[in-house]
């Protein structure tokens, strides 16, 4: 796919890979693109602006405040002009502003007023990728709808090995494209999504609940929207921003969760339960605190079984189920499809280190009610949230396709 008629912005910032930038650039132009340089304080101290401005043609951003600059106050026009805006390579300290809202240089605040689709390539030393820090702000970002692309392992600037490096040219390129020119094979669909864990109340300062981020379902309901979908969310309490453009429905309980679900229900054209719904609440929860240090005896109650009660309520709709299991896997899920009546399930294995519960990848199985099976490798869960929709594409029309036949 050319870039010819594409205008970018490439914001740049104060990283060893900041001369990686300078490739970079030359490729997008070789592909047509008009490429616009936004320089932070700190990557002109790597590469200078004369190299970008001569590989580009065009002139470079570094000061919002430069009174010689014509486009020192043009941040939000220089914004809506661009079809996508690619910051490559961005530091730990950029995805942290990016992720908070802060903007006290042209680049941030250039990406606060950026309409266009947005592509980070992160690039750090010493572990930092692994910080709880940096996994959040990616995590909201990603939550937000921006692109952020794993960075490749190896050989770092430090003589440290790990993961952080800055990708090759090639696979940034690959990636901007797809975000230039997405697949919308999701148009015209309806997707319901549950997502998070609930609180069961014992009394007014305690409750029962999971390990459930959200990540899983809030990824889901990004992906679907990029692709097309409308998306209703219906969610737990969780720590993620809604993704723009979805219909938000936030809820505490399983109680709250069933009736937000068989109110949006009718609507959709696939469902997806990937809430992790407590399965007891307190029989009698206290109206005031409980008191004391002492044995405390909790009478449960099972919560409704929404996914069951789904399943038996559709009209058409497409359901998908999700299963947290710590051993059997496969049996396990083979078993909970069949019990409740569903089209697909997605399992995981919740007792390996590094994903499922809170974490930022996943590897999941994927069970149809036609006897197929799927593994999913260890991925980011962005990437298993699109490999879950294609396969329900996928399942549907072979299912339909049966059906034809007979």
């Amino acid at each position: 796919m050319s870039l010819a008629g594409r205008e970018l912005i490439l914001g740049v910032t104060g990283s060893i890979a900041a001369y990686k930038a300078v490739y970079l650039l030359r490729e997008l132009t070789q592909l047509g693109a008009g490429v616009t340089v936004c320089l932070t304080e700190h990557a002109g101290e790597f590469v200078g602006p004369l190299t970008f401005r001569t590989l580009s043609g065009r002139p470079v951003l570094t000061d919002l405040f430069d009174p010689q600059s014509a486009d020192a106050v043009e941040h939000v026009a220089l914004a809506e002009r661009a079809h996508a805006v690619l910051v490559a390579p961005a530091t730990a300290n950029l995805l942290a502003k990016a992720a908070h809202g802060i903007a006290d240089d042209f680049l941030t605040t250039l990406l606060l007023a950026a309409r266009s689709p947005v592509l980070m390539v992160p690039a750090m030393d010493g572990g930092m990728w692994e910080h709880p820090a940096v996994v959040a702000n990616v995590a909201t970002l990603r939550a937000r709808g921006v692109t952020v692309l794993e960075p490749d392992a190896g050989a770092l600037a430090s003589g440290l090995s790990g993961k952080g490096r800055f990708p090759e040219p090639d696979a940034i390129v690959e990636a901007l494209r797809r975000l230039l020119a997405p697949v919308r094979d999701f148009a015209g669909e309806r997707l319901l999504i549950t997502a998070g864990p609930t609180r069961e109340p014992i009394d007014p300062v305690r409750y029962i609940s999971n390990r459930s981020s959200g990540k899983m379902g809030y990824g889901l309901a990004a992906a679907a929207l990029r692709r097309g979908a409308q998306v209703t969310l219906i969610a737990g309490p969780t720590q993620i921003t809604p993704p723009p453009g979805a219909v938000f429905v936030p809820v505490q309980t399983a109680e709250e969760m069933r009736e937000a679900v068989l109110q949006h229900l009718s609507s959709a054209t696939v469902v997806i339960k990937a809430a992790a719904v407590a399965d007891y609440r307190a029989k009698h929860p206290s109206a005031a605190k409980i008191k004391g240090k002492r044995d405390l005896t909790l009478e449960l109650t099972p919560n409704p079984d929404i996914l069951a009660e789904v399943a038996g309520r559709r009209t058409g709709a497409f359901v998908v189920g999700f299963a947290a299991e710590t051993h059997d896997v496969a049996a396990n899920a083979r078993a909970k499809l069949e019990a409740k009546g569903i089209d697909l399930l997605v399992a995981n294995d919740v007792s390996q280190r590094g994903i499922g519960f809170d974490a930022d990848e996943n590897e999941v199985l994927l069970l149809d009610r036609w006897g197929g099976t799927r593994a999913l490798p260890r991925m980011p869960k962005s990437a298993v949230a699109d490999a879950i929709l294609s396969h329900t594409l996928a399942v549907r029309a072979a299912a339909a396709t049966r059906k034809a036949v007979r």
